[in-house]
């Protein structure tokens, strides 16, 4: 591992050197995220909870591309299982510099049908999981006095969005738990921001009916639909030197959605 850290070191790239975990990263916006972090030279964690097969695609194109990856199952929603992943990051790289909190599901319905269940497994996944992973990478972060966070949040938790009350809330609950940790690591040089995507064009809304992707692009002042790429730069941006002296922000990238 340490000849792979060098040869990174030596890698073109603002990240070469840096080792990020990505949560989530096996499709949409976890994988372009991870892909791009890779290219600025950064070694990957992909990580995944559904499928291992996709997580591998992901690994493999990075390595195909000349980067550095390793795939990484672990459920952010267990406390327990996400000490056990860090635990496993910090004994064979040493170090990690970048958490992307990018994990997360969606159990849409009217909050008069939405079943407990539901709004339990959002709010454990989207919310939950980020604090667990901060939770357990916090101490790695203070001793090395260095580090940057980008939690994933959404524009559903800047203005609320009808039939998605689970789902607002925990990026709301995101961007409140954002705010909170930058506060608490800012004195040790540890940088805590938060990304909020607009409507992305990704596999989820391509799944979407063409009446309601029109009315999703109607919503947009720009009146397009966001690619991954989008994003991939903005968390590229916030995870590099450039961004050194930006702590505790939402950025949101939507087209103008939130104005």
């Amino acid at each position: 591992m340490e000849e792979i850290m060098n040869q990174n070191k030596a890698a073109a790239g603002e990240l070469a050197g840096k080792v990020a975990l990505v949560t989530g990263a096996s499709r949409g916006i976890g994988r372009g995220i991870a892909g791009k972090l890779a290219a600025q030279g950064a070694v990957v964690l992909v990580n995944y909870n559904g499928s291992e097969q996709r997580a591998r695609e992901v690994a493999k194109e990075i390595i195909n591309a000349g980067g550095h990856a390793e795939c990484i199952g672990c459920d952010v929603s267990d406390f327990t299982a996400c000490g056990g992943m860090v635990e496993y990051i910090m004994e064979k790289y040493g170090r990690i510099d970048i958490l992307v909190n990018n994990a997360g599901v969606t159990r849409d319905n009217l909050i008069m049908r939405m079943s407990e269940e539901d709004y339990d497994r959002v709010l454990d996944i989207n919310l939950k999981g980020a604090f667990n992973t901060i939770r357990h990478l916090s101490k790695y972060f203070l001793k090395q006095r260095s580090g940057k966070i980008v939690n994933i949040s959404s524009v559903s938790g800047v203005m609320g969005n009808a039939g998605q009350a689970n789902y607002s809330a925990s990026k709301a609950g995101l961007i409140g738990l954002t705010k909170s940790v930058a506060r608490e690591l800012a004195s040790r040089g540890v940088c805590v921001n938060a990304v909020a995507p607009g409507f992305i064009d990704t596999e989820m809304t391509q799944a979407l009916s063409q009446k309601a992707r029109e009315a999703g692009v109607a919503a947009v002042p720009m009146g397009r639909m966001g690619s991954v790429e989008d994003i991939a730069e903005i968390v590229a941006f916030l995870a590099g030197n450039k961004s050194d002296y930006i702590t505790g922000q939402v950025i949101c990238v939507d087209g103008g959605m939130a104005i």
